[in-house]
């Protein structure tokens, strides 16, 4: 297992240049992260990476703080392992330190304006900070400057929100998908017809990964790519549409790249439909990860873009230092996507594995924004459990 450390791997797609244009905020942190992760050549040209508002903000409340999670979905996999670990870990661990009292969740099911109207609402009920998840880019804009003027900050994980006083956290999902595209290309030796399966269009994280998927796929004149779907990180989706896909597409498919979480729909589609030989990228579900286990021709490697319990750590940590006073220096924090091979994959999922598991692989936080890796990211650095009054 290993982190994608070295911008090599986009080789024949970008040449670095300085990074001195950037941010000051970027320009104060460590220059690898800041030469692989915030290069401009290899960042969705949305990503908000300015220096942050929230530099000297101060929280209006003493601790324990009451925290808002305006969550936009909650019908795939993902979303249930990431309020799992919420609700049972972080939640009792944080009331324990005495630094939260209570923690207040709703539900938009995609609807903006359903999310707007909880945000407001939850403003107005006296939350100190709110986080969301995978929300549209724009839309939340003027509801995140609302918040910012009643002394809420607001912060957005797996995505990013493009209003400026919003803290974003995330893999950076264009070099993540760029390594994903360029892997499939490779197991393809450079040709052959490829099905693209994209998350919910709109939506930051899957615009800015199926931009770097193209982008890697591209990197082999050879690879054609014969289509293109939504599959709304749903595994039920994903398989209904794809089995439509392939209903009307009889010729010849040598791999499909999916965003998590879908791949176990894609798998079953794939099976029901009897065609073999295709090359599968995996992401993080069990369930598809036991499916390679069991096949190991699948593919060679599964890139691990947003591992649900890890995001979510991330963010509430981001989180928690700017309620402390730390001071963010960069409107998102980014991490390094993190790679397992298949012999990585013996030691993560057993060999009687449950090809139907629901549940997720988390890399662990020294591998997801470590404390020792959060702290260039502050101006007054600290590990935030052990903040006192």
């Amino acid at each position: 297992m290993k982190y994608l450390k070295s911008m090599a791997l986009a080789a024949g797609m970008i040449a670095f240049g300085a990074i001195a244009a950037q941010a000051e905020g970027v320009d104060e942190i460590n220059p690898d992260v800041a030469k692989r992760l915030y290069n401009p050549e290899m960042l969705d040209p949305s990503q908000p990476v300015g220096p942050s508002p929230l530099r000297d903000f101060k929280a209006k409340n003493p601790p324990p703080w009451k925290i808002g999670y305006a969550s936009s979905y909650a019908g795939n996999t993902w979303r249930a392992n990431a309020m799992d670990p919420l609700q049972n870990e972080i939640i009792p661990k944080w009331k324990e330190l005495g630094l939260i009292s209570e923690v207040i969740v709703t539900q938009s099911n995609l609807n903006d304006s359903t999310q707007i109207q909880q945000m407001r609402q939850l403003v107005d009920q006296g939350v100190d900070a709110i986080f969301v998840c995978c929300s549209n880019p724009t839309a939340l804009n003027q509801t995140v400057q609302y918040a910012y003027d009643k002394g809420v900050p607001v912060f957005s994980m797996t995505g990013y929100l493009t209003a400026p006083t919003a803290v974003n956290s995330s893999v950076n999902y264009q070099v993540a998908g760029f390594e994903i595209g360029k892997r499939m290309a490779e197991e393809l030796g450079g040709e052959g017809n490829v099905l693209v399966v994209e998350g919910i269009p709109g939506t930051s994280g899957s615009d800015s990964q199926d931009r770097g998927v193209k982008a890697g796929l591209a990197t082999a004149p050879g690879i054609k790519i014969v289509g293109s779907i939504a599959g709304m990180w749903t595994d039920q989706v994903a398989q209904g549409e794809v089995q439509k896909w392939l209903a009307t597409h009889p010729g010849k498919l040598d791999g499909i790249v999916v965003q998590s979480a879908a791949e176990m729909g894609v798998l079953r589609a794939l099976k029901q439909s009897g065609r073999e030989g295709v090359k599968v990228a995996v992401g993080g579900e069990l369930g598809a990860l036991c499916t390679w286990r069991k096949n190991p021709d699948l593919i060679s490697a599964a890139v691990q873009t947003w591992p649900p319990a890890d995001d979510i750590n991330l963010i509430w940590r981001i989180m928690m230092r700017t309620l402390q006073g730390q001071g963010p220096k960069v409107q998102s924090v980014l991490v390094d996507p993190v790679v397992i091979t298949y012999d990585d994959l013996k030691d993560i999922v057993p060999e009687d594995c449950d090809e139907n598991a629901q549940n997720w692989y988390n890399v662990g936080q020294e591998k997801w924004g470590s404390t020792e890796y959060l702290n260039q990211f502050f101006v007054n650095p600290a590990d935030p459990t052990q903040y006192k009054r």
